[in-house]
């Protein structure tokens, strides 16, 4: 009976260790998207549209140790939490480097690098969301639910950084018709920045329901 209880917990750690990992390789393909936009650097975007096969692998391996675990073992209660949250977790990860891969699409199909001024909007709102995403990869490998907590707590910042960045590119097109083109890609490359951050949140809510069985509700205003 101990061997068994040795054996799950070995076997629940080895997976909330690669879901941490392939967390850490989302986190470097959303900075790394960022980077090439702001240098407007087409080998580079090209690397970050090759480097999101290496999630998909990793998100597929997690669902399918996830299933196998879950048909074996049989957990209960926190047991089954835990393969059922590492799972989904993995999915929300490898969505996000399905977002970051098509940020770097867009710098590809862009005429020219950014205005400073739009280029510096769209890159504050990158860093922001990559490191909520950093942040609540850290909450999930150290079992942290008050960091899970702070990062969902903290998601209007993102949306509202989102609408202003937004309305700086909109008066930009309204000013130049001949920034309408690249302008839309601007609009594409923040509303995937703002969906990362959106999964970001749903992450959040799965690590703090692995570590309490609580769910995360209404947001207090702040």
């Amino acid at each position: 009976m101990e061997h068994t209880v040795r054996a799950v917990g070995q076997d629940l750690d080895n997976l909330a260790h690669d879901v941490a990992a392939l967390g850490d390789l989302a986190v470097a393909q959303v900075r790394s998207a960022v980077d090439v936009f702001l240098r407007h650097d087409l080998n580079g975007a090209s690397k970050v549209v090759r480097g999101d096969d290496a999630l998909d692998l990793q998100d597929a391996e997690i669902e399918k140790r996830a299933i196998r675990f879950i048909a074996l073992r049989q957990p209960m209660a926190d047991d089954l939490r835990r393969p059922i949250a590492a799972m989904k977790t993995a999915m929300q990860l490898e969505r996000c480097g399905d977002l970051a891969k098509n940020i770097a699409k867009r710098v590809g199909r862009m005429a020219a690098a950014a205005e400073p001024t739009h280029a510096a909007g769209v890159a504050a709102l990158g860093q922001l969301v990559a490191d909520r995403l950093a942040a609540v990869i850290s909450a999930f490998r150290q079992g942290d639910a008050q960091g899970a907590y702070d990062v969902w707590v903290k998601d209007t910042e993102i949306d509202e950084r989102h609408e202003a960045v937004l309305q700086e590119i909109v008066a930009g097109m309204t000013s130049s018709p001949a920034f309408v083109g690249d302008g839309t890609h601007l609009l594409f490359i923040a509303k995937n920045l703002e969906r990362i951050g959106d999964h970001a949140t749903n992450i959040a809510e799965l690590v703090y329901y692995q570590i309490t069985g609580g769910e995360l509700a209404d947001r207090p205003k702040l």
